[in-house]
């Protein structure tokens, strides 16, 4: 079992734990939040197969990302009010999570012959689209619309990878890397709350106020 695939799943369950308490705050029934859970887990990743036709889609061939999500559920009913304490563990494993999902969504595309920007927006997809599911599903303007850093995060770390894949650098080095600056962009913009510029006036408008 590679690292890779260890750090696949801890992104996954830590997909899971999130979307599990946002559906628990909700007071959403067990169905609920078990669907909320794996929509966020795993949802970017099957939309992402989608788009490029691939099959088996990831959570079909593989179950272990099913008993992740599932131990993830039973985790966050046995251990909710231990879990916010914890929030920046998870905000770690949840970091971890989007940059390995952003890099393999980007070599899967890669995989399948599509343009690099292409594949790029893969693993943007397969990092953040689980949560926008999630968000759409229990009605809250999803994260990625409204403030932190996050999909431009993948989308710079995904950058350094196809830069040192053209570069041939070694593949475990690519990974490590790219990993690393999304994990880095991440953790910086939230300590710092840096968001990206909103668009409220244009130009034209502040011109006629003057």
């Amino acid at each position: 079992m590679s690292i890779i695939y260890v750090l696949d799943l801890v992104g996954t369950f830590a997909f899971a734990v999130s979307g599990a308490l946002v559906a628990s705050k909700k007071q959403f029934d067990l169905f609920g939040v078990i669907i909320i859970a794996f929509v966020t887990a795993v949802g970017g990743g099957m939309l992402r197969d989608i788009l490029i036709d691939a099959h088996p889609i990831n959570w079909i061939g593989d179950l272990n990302y099913i008993w992740t999500i599932l131990i993830a559920v039973v985790f966050t009913f046995l251990f909710k009010s231990k879990i916010e304490p914890l929030r920046k563990t998870f905000f770690l494993f949840d970091t971890i999570g989007i940059g390995v999902f952003t890099l393999l969504g980007l070599q899967k595309g890669l995989n399948f012959n599509l343009h690099p920007f292409v594949a790029l927006i893969m693993g943007m997809i397969s990092a953040v689209f689980g949560g926008v599911i999630r968000d759409v599903l229990t009605r809250k303007v999803p994260l990625i619309f409204k403030k932190e850093i996050y999909a431009s995060a993948c989308l710079a770390g995904g950058v350094v990878y196809l830069l040192l894949n053209y570069l041939a650098i070694q593949e475990d080095i690519q990974f490590i890397i790219s990993a690393a600056v999304i994990v880095l962009i991440r953790t910086v913009s939230v300590k710092f709350k840096l968001e990206l510029p909103k668009v409220e006036d244009d130009l034209f408008s502040k011109k006629e106020l003057q």
